[in-house]
């Protein structure tokens, strides 16, 4: 075979699910970087003598940045170069982890954070612009999704355990070197496997736009994050406000523009609405059942942190088992009614935790979890996929920037929605002891946190009381929500998936699989 000749898909099929296996490291490191710095938040905070305020915004300022620079990094992905912008990215990243882990105070972990979420933006949307560009088989593209999300989702999970492990033999700072040496490989082994693919009609960019988007989504998820740790006020009223103008404003100028960041004429077609919807909706369902399901297992079980990440376990794994079945459920069912069956599944789950709960054996709320991770790993396999295919694959940055966004924004409202009504439900329902004291009373009132530090028995068991009962009702409202969920799938997007738009606009794109497998070849 000539060096200029195509490759085979049997030649070719190796070599793009090798660079599959180079994005997956990169979301799967990005996954396990969102959770990891919980468990590590005390023994950080004790260290370089950060005030409750810092403490709130080191945890925040990396998920302001990823949210607020995403529609922004992807329309530059698509103009720079989705490999370049990458690559750039996981080498930020890694310099970025070294400032965290080193860092003398509180105010330079901060600065380190923020950097962590501007390279992190980056690499996001990337990585799924690259896979679109990579398989244009919609078969091949929906399993290479699977793996993609199996990879978001088990490393979203799996992240309190890496964090237990580390903080059990190092110090706090390991959870940040740990990204150093696999973002060393990220970028010698993406440098070599990855094609490069860019929109070869990109139009001007808009430093106004992507400036409302910043405006937009950065305040909203502010607004979204504080609502639950300070409940409503002037700053949180603020910022959703600001965040509402600016998106309305952000809005009418992608509707006027030749060459928008974000096509939002999508929005008006109900199949892709509907994906975007039911991925924020099974995110939303996980998240929120993952922040108070840590408090569970380690304040009413006693587990320790890496055996409450350990427990975790059945979730993330049930979530990659998604890769096995989506291709045969898709085939018998339809993209639109999959993802249906999927959020069903997880709405099943979460009622089942709510019973499991109670349950003297922890066995019954492990096998619990399994429907959940199984039905979110398949609704964000398909929905994402729903999503990425609806553009040509020149505009797969713009459109893997909308997935990712919804992601972020079911990530902060899951925590936040679900968080208040934990919250809410738990300090309604929990019953003071006779004889307690008045700085008893106000623990056991705040949280079941507080009531714990407290070290009185009779406190603490009626904190857990209240929690578990809390939880419980959490759990079905989360299932609820979720099963509409799956009725605005069934009704909404397509019962069979199609590559209309794929084909549609195949001869706009610069390049396709067959010329991308063989740069990929000669390289």
């Amino acid at each position: 075979m000539q060096a200029s000749s195509p490759l085979t898909p049997a030649t070719a099929s190796p070599r793009r699910w090798a660079a599959l296996a180079v994005l997956t490291l990169a979301i799967a490191l990005l996954a396990i970087d969102g959770t990891v710095l919980l468990l590590a938040v005390p023994s950080l905070a004790a260290d370089l003598g950060a005030t409750a305020s810092q403490v709130l915004w080191i945890g925040d300022i990396y998920s302001l940045a990823i949210a607020g620079l995403l529609v922004t990094m992807g329309a530059l992905a698509d103009r720079l170069g989705r490999k370049r912008v990458l690559l750039v990215g996981a080498a930020a990243f890694g310099a970025a982890s070294v400032l965290a882990a080193f860092a003398p105070s509180a105010e330079v972990l901060m600065l380190a954070r923020l950097l962590l979420g501007i390279a992190g933006a980056s690499l996001m949307p990337s990585t799924l612009a690259i896979i679109r560009t990579l398989f244009e088989d919609p078969r091949e593209r929906t399993r290479a999704i699977a793996i993609w999300a199996a990879a978001a989702g088990g490393g979203a999970a799996i992240g309190p355990l890496v964090g237990g492990v580390l903080l059990e033999h190092f110090w706090w700072g390991a959870v940040f070197l740990i990204n150093v040496p696999v973002m060393i490989v990220l970028v010698v082994a993406g440098a070599v496997m990855l094609p490069e693919s860019r929109d070869p009609r990109p139009g001007p960019f808009d430093p106004l736009a992507a400036a409302l988007s910043i405006l937009t989504l950065v305040p909203l998820v502010y607004a979204v994050k504080h609502l639950v740790v300070d409940g409503p006020g002037v700053s949180v009223a603020v910022a959703a406000v600001m965040g509402a103008a600016a998106g309305a404003w952000f809005v009418a100028r992608q509707r006027r523009s030749a060459s928008p960041l974000i096509d939002v004429a999508l929005f008006a077609r109900a199949d892709f609405s509907g994906a975007v919807a039911s991925n924020f909706i099974a995110v939303f369902a996980l998240t929120g059942l993952l922040f108070f399901l840590s408090q569970y297992l380690q304040l009413v079980r006693g587990l320790g942190p890496l055996h409450a990440g350990l427990a975790e376990l059945p979730a993330a794994l049930a979530s990659m088992a998604a890769i096995a079945v989506v291709g045969w459920l898709v085939a018998r069912a339809g993209r639109g009614r999959a993802i249906a069956i999927a959020l069903a599944a997880t709405s099943g789950g979460l009622l089942a935790v709510a019973f499991a709960e109670g349950a003297s054996s922890l066995v019954w709320l492990l096998v619990a979890l399994v429907p959940i991770g199984l039905g979110v790993g398949l609704a964000q396999t398909l929905t994402t996929d729903a999503v990425v295919s609806a553009v040509p694959a020149r505009k797969a940055g713009a459109a893997s920037a909308i997935s990712e966004v919804s992601y972020e924004l079911g990530v902060g409202l899951g925590i936040a929605v679900l968080g208040s009504l934990m919250t809410a439900l738990y300090r309604a329902g929990v019953t003071v002891p006779s004889g307690t004291s008045g700085a008893e009373s106000d623990a056991l009132r705040d949280s079941l946190a507080s009531a714990s530090a407290t070290g009185a028995p009779d406190v603490i068991d009626a904190a857990r009381e209240a929690f578990v009962a809390a939880m419980q009702a959490t759990s079905v409202v989360a299932a609820i929500l979720t099963a509409i969920g799956a009725v605005v799938a069934w009704r909404t997007i397509r019962p069979a998936p199609t590559d209309d738009a794929t084909e549609a606009d195949q001869p706009e794109d610069s390049e396709p699989s067959a010329s991308i497998d063989a740069r990929m070849s000669a390289s």
